[in-house]
């Protein structure tokens, strides 16, 4: 059945494409219409929104809210998280976003992420000496993973005795298996329990770091702050998103890039020569092959119309920025990799109030991680054949289970 305003689909449409061929299937949905109805990543039916113009205006439509209480009761299952790691960013709409985003922002202006270039670039070059006698890596586990995560403890302040298996229970949320389905609630509990503590440890002994920072605005506050004044669930959550969106989008950058550059040889030889072109070449990656396929669910707080589909109120919408970013009518010849494009304007990191807060950090980590990496070892190369590199499936996210490389 057509999709119109008047009446959407019959039956979700089968998503097992976008598991298999990601940007083929997107490309497919894109040319059949703007809107599908589709069996969302909790189970249940969802709105998908493909093309870019639609999906740039809906990021930034106040008519969708990433608040879980729009939701249409048993329209939506999502993660069963506590309250003490779920009073987030991700669910909150203003004013408590506002609130909660002004006090984080602190910590990603430009000047602070500039001076964790030296300590970022420090953290990349111990880890290729770890790997460069072997003379091959598996660089997520050995470099991608471990980047990131180095980076986001350092400025969480969290003792590198203290750190835990975060790939394990990111892996746990994100791709959860199914032949194990207390993994993810063993791995919820874990994270409530490590946050408790360190919390309670920073209260304890505070340092020069972000998380005594945000104890500090939440313990000293008087209690007429009013709008500066975060609840301990608050505090607990926002150490939990502040860890798992550093690490989980830096590290699949991070491995998708690298891949695109293997792919393409010819770039991989000029930004050798010219490592000024990093940055470009950066947002190129994320446009081309961005760590995020969906952005975060939205529910309508009324009726919408998109791309000519009435949406109603309560309803899971899912933005496709993986489609969106592959929209021939917004980046010709979408599916070819090139740094050196005229337009940009990519939805990879969102849009609106809701852009990624921490998107001038991943972006500083992927320029130094490749540069790093491409300087230190000039005969880079896959280290398994080309069709055996494979990715998570996943709708909601982009990234490598594992790539083999060798120099």
């Amino acid at each position: 059945m057509e999709n119109t305003a008047e009446t959407g689909p019959d039956a979700p449409i089968d998503t097992t494409p976008l598991l298999d061929d990601t940007y083929a299937a997107c490309a497919a949905l894109r040319a059949a219409g703007p809107v599908h109805r589709i069996t969302g990543t909790d189970g249940l039916p969802a709105w998908l929104v493909t093309r870019y113009d639609d999906v740039r205006s809906a990021l930034a439509d106040p008519r969708l809210s990433l608040d879980k209480r729009h939701a249409k009761p048993g329209n939506y299952r999502g993660f069963s998280l506590p309250p003490a790691l779920d009073a987030n960013l991700l669910n909150m709409e203003a004013p408590d976003h506002t609130r909660i985003r002004r006090l984080v922002a602190k910590a990603f202006t430009p000047r602070r992420v500039e001076a964790l270039r030296a300590p970022v670039r420090r953290i990349a070059d111990e880890l290729l000496d770890a790997t460069a006698a072997k003379g091959r890596a598996e660089l997520v586990a050995d470099y991608a993973g471990p980047l990131p995560i180095t980076v986001i403890c350092d400025l969480l302040g969290i003792p590198a005795e203290d750190r835990r298996d975060f790939r394990a229970w990111s892996d746990a949320l994100i791709t959860p298996d199914p032949s194990r389905p207390q993994a993810m609630k063993e791995a919820i509990g874990a994270m409530l329990e490590f946050y408790t503590g360190l919390i309670a440890a920073k209260r304890a002994t505070p340092g020069d770091d972000l998380l005594s920072d945000l104890i500090a605005v939440r313990d000293d506050a008087p209690d007429d702050a009013g709008t500066d004044r975060l609840t301990e669930d608050e505090l607990t959550s926002l150490a939990f998103l502040i860890l798992f969106a550093g690490y989980e989008n830096t590290v699949q950058l991070i491995g998708n890039a690298v891949l695109a550059l293997l792919d393409h040889p010819e770039r991989l030889t000029a930004l050798r020569r010219n490592p000024a072109e990093l940055p470009t070449t950066v947002d190129e990656f994320l446009r081309y092959d961005g760590p995020a396929s969906l952005a975060i669910r939205r529910f309508p707080v009324e009726d919408v119309e998109i791309g000519g589909v009435r949406i109603p109120a309560g309803e899971s919408v899912l933005l496709s920025l993986a489609s969106a970013n592959r929209d021939p009518d917004r980046f010709p010849d979408p599916d070819r990799f090139d740094p050196t494009r005229a337009r940009s304007g990519h939805l990879a990191l969102g849009h609106g109030i809701h852009y990624c807060i921490g998107g001038p950090l991943a972006r500083m980590e992927t320029e130094i991680a490749i540069d790093a990496l491409i300087s230190r070892f000039p005969g880079l190369r896959l280290d398994i054949p080309r069709d055996e590199v494979r990715h998570r499936r996943t709708i909601r996210v982009r990234g490598l289970i594992s790539l083999p490389v060798a120099w």
